[in-house]
């Protein structure tokens, strides 16, 4: 029976598989082939029992296809089998090159739909209860990616350390020492900073300090990639509530 050519990308959301939308697991229910990437839990791969699965991701530097080839790969599968769910870390759209996928999907024919996923740079914080904004603290953020195309710090976050803004900055972990650098220019070495590692999964780890003193830390607890940078007075927000937690619990016992 012939089937539409169709390519619908999914985010997976943040690492937690039960994070992931209904939406997007009734994609994959309903999909012939499924492309993955390696921030993907394979757990979630449970939802497309009937599919063909694909790892296209990168681990440890090692690329399993190019994006080139990913961009074939997603058209031939679609073209000989129907539904291509392609499933990526996040939402695919805040870095993850989701619509680039669709584009060069459409220009062979493919029907093209999107399912959002939790983003990594909003949901990471918020579950070690580092909100993006709070009032008094910050009014607005940034989430800019640490690696440009061309492999080097984009020059946002040099804005961004101007400004009195959260800075969320993904792939940044090494470019550490220059981002570092750019808010201690501008005054800024005891503002709060937390790094975590792996965020929301069962092998999180997470580093908090100052500008000044937050190397120091990521040595200490050897955190490197995948990770989330968050740089701003919010950060402080993540002790208020666990001294509040622990000053309850202590009350608690008391009585």
């Amino acid at each position: 029976m012939y089937k539409q050519p169709k390519l619908t990308v999914v985010g997976a959301g943040p690492g937690d598989v039960e994070l992931i939308t209904l939406k997007a697991i009734k994609a994959l229910q309903n999909a012939d082939a499924v492309l993955y990437d390696a921030l993907v839990d394979t757990d979630l791969l449970e939802y497309a029992p009937q599919a063909e699965l694909i790892f296209v991701g990168k681990r440890r530097g090692c690329y399993s296809y190019q994006q080139e080839q990913i961009n074939e790969l997603i058209v031939s599968r679609a073209k000989s089998q129907g539904h291509v769910v392609r499933l990526k870390g996040g939402d695919p759209f805040v870095f993850g090159r989701g619509a680039e996928e669709m584009e060069y999907a459409s220009n062979f024919g493919l029907e093209v739909a999107m399912v959002p996923g939790i983003s990594s740079c909003l949901s990471v914080p918020s579950a070690q209860n580092i909100p993006v904004t709070k009032r008094g603290s910050s009014e607005s953020f940034w989430v800019i990616t640490g690696t440009t195309k061309e492999h080097k710090l984009s020059n946002d976050v040099r804005l961004a350390a101007k400004s009195s803004a959260t800075a969320v900055i993904l792939m940044g972990m090494s470019k550490l020492t220059q981002i570092i650098a750019l808010f201690k220019k501008e005054g800024k070495s005891e503002t709060p900073i937390a790094i975590i590692q792996n965020g929301t999964r069962e092998n999180e780890k997470v580093g908090v300090g100052t500008i000044a003193s937050i190397e120091r830390e990521v040595e200490r607890q050897e955190l490197a990639n995948p990770a989330i940078i968050i740089i701003g007075a919010v950060v402080r927000h993540r002790e208020q509530i666990l001294n509040i937690q622990k000053q309850y619990f202590q009350t608690e016992l008391v009585y």
